[in-house]
């Protein structure tokens, strides 16, 4: 059983790797036996982690709003590990305003960071992993994804068009035995999450009093989930959105 959640042999790229859940996810991937390419537009940073993570893990600068960049991404991780087998469109920015007050630019540039710059890194993975039959991309949704919340029209834009393209993707690659689905992480312990918590005793409240487990989620939670969907564990799923949020999109 354990060898079917091995990762051994593969090669992954994650986007927006070098912090957080994408960190988190680098980690599982590794431990499973992955070799794993982090990319961000921060090098400093992506260079801290790859060190934190091992030798398995090669950070790669690139920022995914540079469309024409990621071709040569692809192949720099080629040249590096092998060709992509896993892709994990991670990468992503996060806006709170009000709708009156979020300019048409702004909203633009949500877009561009989450939903162009994944298809851009999407479709240079996938000549590739269609010449070999074989494939696994995950999308980071969001409880945004499911769930109305006020202040974050940018933000739920992007990421509810996540959930259509992993749909409409599923469809399209299956006959290549390529495997697109998303994780759609719930309120995750997190320094970002601190920082939105921090001062806010209230909200905390209303989060936790939502949330069946009562509890706040862990970061390798999301990277395990990763794992299952991206392994041969989870090889015949295709096209879901797997919630991992202990039950908040569906308490009350």
């Amino acid at each position: 059983m354990l060898e079917a959640f091995s990762l051994q042999g593969e090669v992954a790229l994650i986007t927006g790797g070098g912090t957080g859940l994408g960190f988190a996810i680098a980690s599982a991937f590794i431990q499973a036996g992955a070799r794993v390419a982090i990319c961000g537009r921060r090098e400093g940073i992506l260079k801290e982690a790859a060190k934190a993570l091992g030798p398995c893990a090669a950070p790669m600068v690139h920022d995914v709003t540079s469309k024409d960049g990621a071709g040569a991404l692809i192949e720099k991780v080629r040249e590096h590990f092998g060709p992509v087998g896993i892709l994990v469109n991670n990468a992503g920015i996060h806006l709170k305003k009000d709708v009156l007050h979020t300019s048409a630019a702004e909203f633009q540039s949500v877009l561009d960071t989450h939903v162009l710059g994944a298809l851009s890194v999407t479709q240079a993975v996938l000549p590739a992993m269609m010449e070999r039959r074989s494939g696994a991309i995950l999308f980071m949704a969001s409880m945004t994804s499911l769930l109305g919340m006020p202040n974050v029209v940018a933000y739920s834009a992007a990421k509810s068009a996540f959930v259509g393209m992993v749909r409409a993707l599923a469809c399209e690659l299956g006959e290549h035995n390529i495997r697109v689905n998303a994780v759609a992480p719930g309120w995750i312990e997190t320094p970002m999450l601190r920082k939105a918590l921090d001062g806010d005793g209230a909200r905390a409240a209303r989060i936790l009093a939502r949330t069946p487990m009562g509890r706040f989620g862990e970061a390798s939670d999301i990277g395990n989930a990763a794992l299952y969907l991206c392994s041969r564990a989870g090889g015949f799923v295709n096209g879901v959105v797997l919630p991992v949020d202990g039950g908040a999109s569906m308490g009350f």
